[in-house]
């Protein structure tokens, strides 16, 4: 950099035409960070901006098309404008983001973490009651939702399955959308059909967030999987930019995959390597979307062969409840990542993530638990940023995400300073 780094900065600050705050939310730091790099080089308190801070700041400026969207994403309107489907504040597919929506959201959930670590208490959504439909079986997704709106102050009715549902004595999905409106002030619905949760929102103008529509997707799941990747690379010193994921498993019937691909797509220069059995690849649609941007992906059939250089490593379970003419029971063992392999094709830094539930039973070589001592597994921090994206969402989608910053209070009980017992040093926390 051929300008001190105050210059830098307070020039970035002017073409952006952002204050010292707004402009360390857009970076990802703290104001103190900036406000130390912003010092004299003499002074004894100022401090050396890190490398991946300046690549980052400038792309930005040099950037005329970044440039303009970052400058004026923040006098456009309310985020749940922009990212409404259809002019209503719900959530339904990852489409609706760009990449300036998806990193002020990832902002919000960071707003969010003290509530979601248990040191700090929320009330914006007091009064509010959340109907979580899920006629698909769901745990970790249903209590997922349920707690992130329940640590907003709202409350919870949740429903499971079809067997004592009205549709099963042949209600359409419109009556029960509509009357379910009238009880509820939002709704999270999950559903075996492609397609069925957008019916749901067309019958309702209060906010619908897509819980998973069969093979279709999973967008906030998606967003709680960038939100990992984004906060592990933050933590090795990385950036998203140019960084090479595989995805392994059941890419045909994995929902997260789908919704996960098109997210990163909104990076630049990634490369995809996609590992699926045969049968299982990624649909072409998907993979057509995301080449749009200009990536490299690779489609094999070798687990060793597409793990070489991974920074990420995505796996996935097979989906035999969605199976129509498939008859493969499950993994050869030539697709379970294990440590032996990740040690063999992959670096100190790699990520090992899945959506979770994995298949454990033996024969079913799912992602292996012989990693789970390994500091690269992310699958608990992965599941653990559910709460405070989910909280984002929710708070977006009803307005009150600049209220929650001035609402937060102390917590009366003694949380716990690890939410696992076994947890890694490094748990996504700090």
């Amino acid at each position: 950099m051929s300008v001190s780094q105050q210059v830098f900065l307070r020039d970035a600050m002017r073409r952006l035409n952002l204050t010292r705050d707004v402009f360390a939310a857009r970076i990802g730091v703290k104001r103190r960070a900036l406000d130390t790099w912003l010092l004299p080089e003499g002074s004894q308190e100022a401090r050396s901006m890190p490398e991946v801070v300046t690549r980052f700041v400038t792309e930005i400026v040099d950037n005329e098309a970044l440039l303009k969207k970052y400058a004026q994403s923040a006098q456009s309107g309310p985020l749940r404008d922009r990212i409404a489907a259809d002019g209503k504040h719900q959530l339904l597919s990852v489409d609706q983001f760009s990449r300036e929506s998806v990193e002020e959201l990832f902002r919000i959930a960071d707003l969010m973490q003290p509530i979601a670590r248990r040191q700090k208490v929320s009330r914006v959504l007091e009064g509010a009651v959340l109907g979580n439909l899920f006629f698909e079986a769901s745990t970790r997704t249903r209590v997922s939702f349920g707690a992130a709106f329940c640590r907003l102050g709202g409350s919870v009715c949740d429903t499971t399955g079809f067997t004592f549902s009205s549709m099963a004595k042949g209600e359409s999905i419109y009556d029960t959308s509509r009357v379910m409106s009238g009880y509820v002030d939002a709704m999270v619905i999950r559903h075996p059909e492609q397609g069925s949760v957008a019916e749901f929102a067309r019958a309702t103008n209060i906010p619908v967030v897509n819980g998973g529509d069969g093979p279709g997707e999973h967008p906030s799941q998606a967003l709680l999987d960038l939100y990992t990747i984004l906060t592990e690379f933050s933590r090795l010193g990385k950036l998203l930019d140019g960084a090479h994921v595989a995805m392994v498993g059941d890419l045909k019937y994995g929902r997260t995959v789908h919704s996960l691909i098109k997210l990163l797509a909104l990076y630049r220069g990634l490369k995809f390597t996609l590992i699926a059995p045969r049968g299982l690849e990624m649909p072409d649609y998907i993979i057509e979307q995301a080449s749009k941007y200009g990536h490299v992906i690779e489609q094999t059939s070798s687990l060793e062969q597409g793990l070489v250089g991974a920074d990420v490593i995505y796996a996935t379970r097979v989906q035999k409840e969605r199976f129509a003419d498939e008859d493969l029971e499950g993994y050869t063992a030539d697709f379970q990542v294990n440590k032996a392999i990740v040690d063999k094709c992959c670096g100190p830094d790699v990520i090992v993530m899945h959506p979770l539930p994995r298949d454990s039973r033996e024969g079913a070589h799912d992602l292996s638990v012989d990693l789970n001592d390994d500091p690269r597994l992310a699958i608990f921090r992965q599941a653990d940023n559910g709460i405070p994206v989910r909280m984002a969402i929710f708070a977006v989608l009803l307005g009150v995400e600049g209220l929650v910053q001035h609402s937060l209070r102390d917590v009366t009980w003694s949380p716990p300073s690890h939410i696992g017992p076994d947890d890694s040093v490094f748990h996504g926390m700090d």
